[in-house]
């Protein structure tokens, strides 16, 4: 057996480990939970009345300040910690290289959340806003660095549009070991939507900001969400958003049980 059979062999073994697949499924209701937060913090710009971020940052703030909060945002770290191990383990056994550049996405995705939680766990704090708006300039000052910003706004914009198209054709069924029954599909349609669309909206700004040599432009989800709101029927545009963050939360749960791990 080659090194990388034997590599291979080992990842697999773990990632059918109890503690992975259970660790992996808890990982998915912690990002139930942060999408609820989400959800909550988006309908509150909707509504005018929110002065947090709509963001990964904005929810975990928002849990941390609640009692229990940092019990819970230590069970969200370790959650989320390992379905980024369970990602590492499919991007190792996994053969084709589609296959291989999702799961090390995802493994990036989830080791960024997770490192995040720690941060307000442990009683720090974190802006997502800030940290986009410090990437882009910093980005954007490179060598064809506008094209560089501009292609990031590209990505996001295809995922974006790659979570719509998951939930109108249904295909997030494929990710389950068994039907989940209709409220589940229903939930998770609408979920892949409505958290395409936020991500659309968040690539638009990325490829504004690159156009017009403005980093300050990229400021992440809040930035996006709040740039829908000043947009004719903003609040109602912003209100069915919340409704499909709220939805993907509640699909979270779902695929916590669900889920082929």
């Amino acid at each position: 057996m080659s090194t990388a059979d034997t590599v291979r062999e080992h990842a697999r073994e773990a990632g059918d480990s109890p503690v992975v697949e259970w660790g992996a499924r808890l990982g998915y209701a912690a990002n139930g939970v942060l999408h609820l937060l989400l959800a909550w913090l988006t309908w509150e710009i909707a509504e005018g009345t929110s002065g947090d971020q709509a963001s990964q940052s904005g929810a975990l703030a928002e849990l941390a300040r609640q009692p229990g909060g940092q019990l819970a945002l230590w069970v969200l770290v370790a959650g989320f910690a390992l379905l980024a191990v369970w990602q590492l383990t499919e991007a190792i056994v996994r053969r084709r290289a589609g296959d291989k550049a999702k799961a090390a996405a995802k493994l990036v995705g989830y080791t960024a959340i997770g490192w995040t939680a720690a941060v307000f766990a442990a009683g720090g704090r974190s802006s997502s806003n800030r940290t986009t708006s410090d990437f882009t300039r910093m980005v954007i000052g490179w060598p064809a660095g506008q094209w560089l910003v501009g292609a990031v706004g590209a990505v996001v914009l295809a995922i974006g549009g790659y979570h719509v198209v998951k939930g109108a054709r249904r295909a997030f069924l494929r990710d389950l070991r068994e039907h989940p029954g209709v409220p589940a599909v229903v939930a998770g349609a609408a979920g892949y939507v409505g958290k395409g669309l936020a991500l659309v909206a968040v690539g638009v700004l990325f490829i504004v900001a690159a156009a017009e040599h403005e980093p300050g432009r990229a400021t992440g989800l809040d930035g996006a969400l709040r740039s829908l709101q000043q947009l004719p029927a903003g609040q109602v545009v912003l209100g069915l958003v919340a409704l499909g963050l709220a939805c993907f939360g509640v699909y979270s749960f779902f695929r916590a049980w669900f889920a082929r791990v």
